[in-house]
């Protein structure tokens, strides 16, 4: 696995470095320090992963993170962080990051990055629930106003709730490949990436 380590602070980038590679499963093709030397690093090593920092000193992490998912759609970006801050989740999770773990955590970063490569999120279910807590929306919302109908509405609520499609076929007396016919309309005409996304603009409407 080759992965692209990002961290204003030169001592930790190297202390992930000797870390990692000490696994013999990850090589690290590059080190940068800066938001602008990711979105750089990136385009020229295409890593598998993209471990960054989010805090640093210009660009931050986040808008390094949004700037690559832009042109490249299907990066892996896990953000590893000293702070835990509600904001930074959210706007991790709105752009697209793959995981959002702490730099307390060394035992768990080379398992999150393994888990980011087999197409898992490392975002634990504690952020996921905290989410209507994390985020909030306005009193009263015209869904139709996206092209939504009341069903699809209905649907994108019972995945916010964290509904499964077995779950919310059950629920809407669907089968399970309507309700993913459903999801991948509602997906494109929110233009949004997955149901995460989904459950993030829910919480922003409701």
């Amino acid at each position: 696995m080759n992965i692209v380590v990002i961290d204003d602070d030169k001592l930790v980038a190297i202390s992930l470095k000797t870390i990692l590679e000490s696994t013999g499963k990850i090589n690290i093709s590059a080190m940068g320090h800066s938001g602008e030397e990711a979105i750089t690093l990136y385009e020229r090593y295409l890593p598998d992963v993209m471990l960054m920092d989010i805090r640093m000193q210009g660009m931050s992490g986040l808008e390094a993170g949004e700037k690559i998912l832009s042109t490249h759609k299907d990066a892996k970006i896990l953000y590893l962080t000293t702070f835990s801050d509600d904001e930074y989740i959210v706007k991790a999770l709105n752009i697209g990051a793959k995981g959002y773990i702490l730099k307390q955590d060394y035992g768990g970063i080379e398992p999150a990055l393994q888990a980011v490569m087999n197409g898992q999120r490392v975002f634990g279910e504690s952020v996921i629930d905290r989410l209507p807590e994390l985020i909030s929306g306005s009193e009263s919302f015209d869904y139709s106003r996206y092209g939504l109908t009341d069903k699809e509405w209905e649907l994108t609520t019972l995945v916010a709730r964290g509904m499964s499609n077995k779950e919310i076929a059950g629920e809407m007396f669907l089968s399970e490949g309507t309700v993913r016919n459903y999801l991948s309309q509602i997906l494109e005409k929110l233009d949004l990436r997955d149901r995460t996304q989904l459950a993030i603009f829910y919480f922003n409407h409701k």
